[in-house]
């Protein structure tokens, strides 16, 4: 019953998570869209109540006019609309789903023995740790460097230096697949941290002023800004690390971390392509194809690394494979997680007409995917696999 409610508890906290998440990332683009495609006002009216910036934009059938205050307006409105939920339920959402899927079960999905053997404690502290630590340093490393000469690029040149230590460390310690979710978090814990810490204190208190008739200090705006363009470009590489849990042939390769190096920085400039390229089409900034090409580049020289070696010869498997020879290799690798006493997934595997039926999800995991057992907890063999293989291309017999 346990496991039954815990796929339960796993699958309405994915789709909260993933609904919670468009929004808030829906709203993060938009709004880089927005400060990059604002032209100066042409109505004096506008320019006399300290507009900078507007748009003129067509969506759903109705005309819309968004304008960009230079610091504040002259008077606020009765209702003015925060963005904060939308970062703080995603975080909420997307941790008690690395709860229930990651640290209920250390043993399982945190730790692999052959990368590292630890107590399930250690483990779970030291995940929570990475989130804690990253912060730390990234906000200390802003906070010291950001408002400096040539900031935004001391900055941006030390978080990629530490992202890079993080990945190395976290394909160290843990096993692929909790190594690459926990970047993603990692990531994504710094980006609402950005809102709950800067974004919107900040804007608290610039309301504030505001409201006491006191002058708005730019540098909460300017702070405020400078984050959520990091936000903006995190947002990529996090979505890789979370999506990443469904293709094994990357963080199961021996240098996954170099992999998911690339991949986060392909995300990462590929996104800058998006982010100028409406400055582009109002004449602001050069085409920005170099940053779209490197991110492809990138990608094409990872497919061609990671490209599986041509299949040897099956001479450890028989031409055909029946269910007497496959049984006594599931009831070793698979009966454990996918038997009476425990059925992992509502899936069972312990007799002849229940292995028939999963026969095809069995394909997938076990020879095409490579995902179970998870983490290869049970030391399924390449061999093992072959005679999953020729099992079912032969039509997965039970007799």
């Amino acid at each position: 019953m346990e496991t039954y409610l815990l796929d339960w508890a796993n699958l309405l906290l994915r789709w909260l998570h993933v609904i919670v998440a468009i929004a808030w990332i829906g709203s993060s683009f938009y709004f880089v869209f927005l400060d990059s495609s604002l032209t100066p006002p042409e109505d004096e009216q506008l320019k006399k109540d300290g507009v900078g910036g507007e748009l003129w934009a067509l969506h759903g059938g109705g005309f819309y006019h968004p304008v960009k205050f230079k610091a504040a307006p002259p008077k606020l409105p009765d209702h003015l609309h925060w963005f904060y939920w939308e970062s703080y339920s995603t975080w909420l959402s997307g941790f008690a789903l690395f709860l229930i899927s990651y640290l209920w079960s250390p043993s399982v999905y945190l730790i692999d023995p052959r990368v590292m053997e630890w107590s399930p404690a250690g483990a779970i502290a030291a995940a929570l740790a990475f989130l804690v630590v990253f912060w730390f340093a990234y906000d200390i490393i802003c906070r010291t460097l950001g408002q400096t000469k040539n900031g935004d690029a001391k900055v941006g040149a030390l978080v990629l230096v530490l992202v890079c230590i993080a990945a190395y460390a976290a394909t160290q310690m843990f096993a692929g697949r909790a190594a690459f979710l926990l970047m993603g978090a990692m990531l994504a814990t710094a980006m609402s941290a950005n809102v709950f810490f800067w974004i919107i204190p900040g804007q608290r208190t610039m309301v504030a002023d505001m409201k006491a008739g006191r002058p708005v200090d730019p540098i909460h705006g300017i702070r405020g800004k400078q984050r959520s363009v990091h936000n903006t470009y995190f947002t990529l590489p996090v979505l890789f690390a979370m999506l990443s849990n469904h293709y094994s042939f990357t963080y199961a390769h021996p240098q996954n971390w170099l992999i998911l190096i690339a991949i986060m920085f392909a995300g990462a400039a590929i996104r800058q392509f998006f982010v100028m390229r409406h400055g582009y089409k109002l004449g602001r900034n050069p085409h920005p194809w170099k940053y779209a090409a490197v991110g492809v580049v990138v990608l094409l020289g990872l497919i061609v690394w990671l490209r599986p070696a041509p299949a040897a010869p099956a001479a450890a498997a028989p031409a055909t494979v029946g269910y007497a020879q496959l049984q006594p290799v599931v009831a070793q690798r698979c009966v454990m997680c996918h038997g009476e006493a425990l059925q992992s997934k509502g899936v069972r595997l312990d007799s002849a007409d229940e292995l028939k039926k999963n026969a095809q999800m069995v394909y997938q995991q076990v020879v095409v995917q490579k995902l179970m057992p998870m983490n290869n907890a049970t030391g399924l063999t390449e061999d093992e696999r072959a005679l999953f293989a020729q099992w079912f291309k032969a039509g997965a017999p039970v007799n």
